[in-house]
């Protein structure tokens, strides 16, 4: 039985209000705050406690990785999640995500389409299998270059929404995400104080008047 003994760190930052009505509650979340409190009693702190706190039937449609930054879509109740639920089943909702990776990537943009899998032997881990992976797609389009060291920054839309999918996608083509602790080097971890991944934008239809919309969270590298 695979056991995790990970403890996250205190998250002294605070949780940024984006847009609010009565259906939704969009956030910015601080990187190092988990989004969902873990099984650990010490690792209570989260988007969704703190947040319960002042709306007690609030409920996450998706999730950020503890270490990655940015915009964050909550329902106020059970049929707003229902709905958000199915368009992201469906596909409709579409995220864009910046990251700063190691390295120089050569091509201005393109597609990584490699399968993922839990990594049994290196739990939480995951990995790239042909044989039993999930589908995963993440577009990627480079938007700056660096020399000295060489980094490049990109916006990644995810076309699949595998968990690490992101971390383990830039990792498969010899880029990790600088400040990546489970998918980069000794070098690439410390090449960042964080993980250098942050939700940037998110599209979608509201789930009461139905118009398309987009919310961002500006980028803080």
């Amino acid at each position: 039985m695979l056991i995790d003994n990970f403890v996250a760190p205190v998250c002294l930052e605070k949780i940024e209000i984006l847009f609010e009505d009565e259906y939704l509650l969009v956030i910015n979340k601080p990187s190092g705050l988990l989004s969902l409190s873990g099984k650990n009693p010490l690792n209570k702190d989260s988007v969704h406690y703190r947040l319960a706190q002042q709306y007690p039937d609030i409920r996450l449609t998706h999730r950020l990785d503890l270490g990655t930054s940015g915009i964050m879509v909550l329902a106020k109740n059970k049929e707003v999640n229902a709905n958000l639920t199915k368009q992201f089943q469906a596909r409709s909702v579409i995220k864009r995500y910046v990251s700063i990776l190691a390295g120089k990537v050569k091509d201005n943009e393109g597609l990584i389409d490699l399968p993922i899998a839990k990594d049994k032997l290196l739990f939480p881990r995951l990995k790239i299998c042909h044989q039993d992976g999930k589908s995963a797609q993440s577009h990627y389009q480079v938007t700056q270059r660096w020399q000295e060291p060489e980094r490049t920054s990109v916006i990644f839309k995810p076309l699949t929404g595998r968990t690490h999918q992101l971390r383990i996608h830039s990792q498969a083509i010899g880029h990790p995400i600088l400040g990546c602790d489970l998918y980069g080097t000794d070098k690439t971890l410390g090449m960042a104080p964080r993980l250098m991944l942050h939700a940037l934008d998110i599209t979608f239809n509201h789930p009461h008047s139905l118009d398309r919309i987009t919310l961002l969270s500006p980028s803080p590298f």
